[in-house]
Formats: structure tokens, C-alpha cells, sequence
């Protein structure tokens, strides 16, 4: 996943939206580089280069994701300075453990804040605001019926990305536990289903998916709150991308 965070940071950019989410975009796309140029050489510099820069962008996603119902552009400094530490922490830790459970673990934790905090916000959070937008008398209807138009996206982008991220984890760590037994059992089988049974690729590919459209997630509901409208795109057909709809005006 290099390419695609990449386009999507430029358009993060030209519409004129928040730099977190551009850093956000660019830190996936970090990851994906260290993550070839790790498979690439197999040398430890390269796989610090692959497993570090999952803990910094991961940072930034926590930062945004808990950050997202601030004013625009207020800059979090507790919240920063925590997971600056954390990021240090987890480095220098991790540099003279070398241990890799180490690293799954702090992984995990950062990964268990964003699904509680997706999970919260979809289940809770906009069901109340809904509730509160039909009661309020300041609030128009064009804008009423746009919340109830893009929330069930909201859920459809939390629980998908969700879904697809955490079935990537669950099989990197399958893989992690059980690769000699993996590869004894895959010799045994037919050259292409080994190849479908080679479970720390799809951990690559579907944890690369499951964090694009995770970020997604949260830049929707960041741009809701900044009284944007975002639309849910999909370039050729295919690939999602979130663009801003033009401001309706009575």
C-alpha cells in the first residue's frame, strides 16, 4: 500500500483539509516502503524500517481519531506528547529487546484504541447527535436529512475497515504462531492454494486495505463535524476516496 495514501494525501491536500490526515496517508505509504524494502533485502535495518513506522502512523491515527470533535486545527498538545513518548518508548525498547512479541503488543494496544474509539463513536456518539439535530430548531433540514444520508456510510466505513483490518491481524499472528507447521502443511499442497494459504501476504494486504479505509473513516467524521460534506467516491469504479460536495446555499 504506497501508491494509493499517496494520491489520497494529494487530494487530502488540494481540498484544502486538515495536515493530520495528510500525515495520516503518508505514514501508510511509509509503511508500505519499509515493508518492500524489508521483503526486499531481509536485513534488520529494513524490517526496523517495516515495524516502527506501523507504530508512528498508528499514533497519528489515534491522535486523529480521538481528536476529531476539536476545533479546526487545534493542535492536541497532551495528546501529542503522550503518544510521542509512547513512540520513544516502544523504540528504544524495542532496539535493545529486539524481542518481536514486543512489538505485536504495543501494536496491538494502539490498534485496541482505535476499534474502542470507532466502535464508540458509531454506536453512540452520531446516533445521539441525530437525535439532537431533529430536535434543534436552528439546525435545516437540508442539513438533517445530509446526516441521515451519510451515517449509515459512517457505520458501513467503521465496521468494514474494522472488519478487514483485524482479520489481517488475526492472520499475521495465525502465521506469527504457527509458520512451521504453516509451511510443512503447505508443501504438501498444490502450488497455487499454497499460495492463497500464505497468510503473512494477505496480513500485508488486508491490514493495508482495513488502514486506508480506517482513515477514511475517521477524515468523514472530522469533516461532518467541520460542518463539511464529504462523499464517498470511488476512482474507475473501484478504489474509494473521500471528496468534499460543494456548500448548499439557500
Amino acid at each position: 500500500m504506497i501508491l494509493p495514501p499517496i494520491y489520497a494525501a494529494t487530494q487530502t491536500y488540494k481540498d484544502g483539509l486538515e495536515f493530520r490526515y495528510v500525515y495520516s496517508f503518508l505514514g501508510l505509504s511509509a509503511v508500505g516502503i519499509g515493508s518492500w524494502c524489508f521483503h526486499m533485502t531481509l536485513q534488520y535495518e529494513m524490517q526496523l524500517l517495516d515495524e516502527l513506522p506501523m507504530i508512528y502512523s498508528t499514533c497519528v491515527f489515534v491522535y486523529c481519531l480521538y481528536e476529531c470533535f476539536k476545533q479546526e486545527n487545534a493542535l492536541g498538545v497532551f495528546p501529542i506528547t503522550l503518544l510521542l513518548i509512547f513512540s520513544v518508548l516502544v523504540s528504544v525498547v524495542y532496539l535493545q529487546w529486539k524481542e518481536p512479541v514486543f512489538h505485536q503488543v504495543m501494536y496491538g494496544a494502539l490498534v485496541a484504541c482505535l476499534v474502542m474509539r470507532s466502535i464508540f463513536i458509531v454506536t453512540w456518539v452520531y446516533p445521539w447527535l441525530q437525535r439532537m439535530c431533529l430536535k434543534c430548531p436552528y439546525i435545516s433540514s437540508d442539513t438533517v436529512c445530509f446526516n441521515y444520508r451519510v451515517y449509515p456510510w459512517l457505520q458501513r466505513m467503521c465496521f468494514l475497515s474494522l472488519s478487514i483490518f483485524l482479520l489481517g491481524f488475526l492472520l499475521w499472528n495465525i502465521d506469527n504462531l504457527a509458520c512451521d507447521s504453516l509451511r510443512a502443511t503447505r508443501q504438501r499442497l498444490p502450488p497455487v492454494v499454497g499460495a492463497v494459504t500464505q497468510f503473512h501476504a494477505w496480513w500485508h494486504i488486508l491490514t493495508g486495505l482495513g488502514s486506508y479505509l480506517h482513515i477514511l473513516f475517521s477524515l468523514q467524521i472530522r469533516s461532518i463535524y467541520l460542518k463539511r460534506r464529504p462523499k464517498v467516491t470511488f476512482l474507475c469504479g473501484v478504489w474509494p476516496m473521500l471528496r468534499m460536495e460543494a456548500q448548499k446555499t439557500s
